[in-house]
Formats: C-alpha cells, structure tokens, sequence
C-alpha cells in the first residue's frame, strides 16, 4: 500500500478500463457516524454525521444516485470539508446531483469504484475529491478508514493531507460527452467543446484519484505534472 499526498495541488492520470454500474441507486447510512438519509422518491438529505471542528464527517453503506435524483448535504455554512466514506462493497453510480451548502469542500472515497454518468452533476462551493482509496489521511495522523470502519471513530479537527490507496482500490469512469477538471482558477484540461459533465466554481478544484480513471468518448489522456504559480500539480496514480 502506497500513501498519496493531493494538497495543495490536484492533477489526474487517465487510463483505459471499464467499471460495471451497480443494480440500484441508494444512499444509505452505515450507522457509524451519526449520519441520517432522509429518502424523497430519488432525491435524498443527508444530515447529522459527526462534527469536529471544521470538519464534518459522514459514512455510508450505499452511495448511488439515479438519473435525476439527487444527494443533498445539509451542512452549516462554517464547514470546511464534508468527508465521505462508502463501506459497504459496492461501485457508487452517480448520476444526479450532489449538493452541499455554502463553500465546504467535499471528499467522497468508495474503495470498490465509483461511476460518474452523464448526468452526473456538481453543486458545491469548494473543490471536490471523489477517489477510489481505502481512507483518507490527516495531518495529525488520524486515518479515515472505508475499509476498517469503526463504530462512532475517534475523528479529528485536522487538515486532510493524502490518500492511502490499496492493491484492491477499484476504478474511475466519468461518462458524458465533455469533461472540465479545473483548478486554481485554472483549466487544465478540457474535454470536447461541449457542456462538461463535472465542474466547480473558479479558483477550486477536482480531482479523481483511482486505480484507473476512464474518461469516456474514446480520448485519453495521461498527464505527469503541471506546474503554475510555484504550485506543483502532480500525477496521483
């Protein structure tokens, strides 16, 4: 097992595979961190979790949205990172809209894989870190475990700082017809001319980290690093 710094800088390494999607599209709690999912036919609230700090920590057992439904994180505007594990073993499928309130930044792990269909979309008011690791790690040390997941963990106020990633850390497919992974208020990479499937506001930013990421309409891309304003954006993979 390999641990990966992502902060400050976000980039991707693109490769070919191919992820089955699951049968279902759920979000669910896995009852280990005070999360409530409050269902709406296809649109669920999530609220609750646990708060420490800035941070506000969330764990499901299913994480999938459907084609027009919708994921909603009720936060309070002083959160800084919602993070997210999914424990239960299964791809998350999304292909709605996942939401959260003020300028949190949001991070969602899934060791099994996750699927970003075309219509999946994105309304958040930080930069967003969708991966396939096994936990997310902290500057304190703490680990976030998807893999080991503990029943009411002991979290942390502290900055995330990398990701530990597994030999069984599944993949990363984004479907649609365009693709815009932006950074610092700076594009790095554009799909197609077309209406991204993916985006964030200006000066935040996405990354996808994953065994292998899958940008469909049949280009690929691979790249090393970037380099602007004295900030190195390195490979993750």
């Amino acid at each position: 097992m390999k641990g990966i710094a992502f902060l400050p800088g976000f980039i991707t390494s693109l490769l070919i595979t191919g992820l089955a999607l699951p049968a279902f599209s759920q979000v669910t709690s896995d009852n280990t961190t005070n999360t409530t999912v409050n269902p709406n036919g296809n649109n669920f609230d999530i609220l609750d979790g646990i708060q420490k700090g800035n941070n506000l920590f969330h764990s499901f057992k299913e994480f999938s949205i459907p084609t027009g439904g919708s994921a909603t994180f009720n936060n309070s505007t002083d959160i800084v990172n919602i993070i997210n594990r999914v424990t239960g073993g299964n791809i998350s499928n999304i292909n709605g809209l996942i939401k959260a309130e003020g300028n949190a930044n949001l991070f969602l792990i899934n060791p099994a894989g996750i699927v970003f269909g075309e219509n999946a979309r994105l309304d958040i008011g930080g930069s967003f870190l969708g991966s396939t690791a096994e936990s997310i790690l902290f500057e304190d040390g703490f680990e976030f475990s998807a893999v080991n997941p503990q029943s009411q963990p002991l979290l942390t106020v502290s900055v995330p700082l990398g990701l530990q990633m597994g030999q069984m850390s599944g993949d990363i497919k984004v479907q649609g017809t365009g693709h815009r992974l932006i950074g610092g208020g700076f594009t790095p990479v554009i799909r197609n001319n077309t209406q991204p499937t993916l985006q964030v506001n200006s000066g935040k930013a996405i990354a996808l980290v994953g065994k292998n990421l899958n940008l469909q309409q049949n280009k690929f891309l691979t790249v090393a690093e970037l380099i602007r304003n004295n900030t190195t954006f390195q490979s993750l993979c």
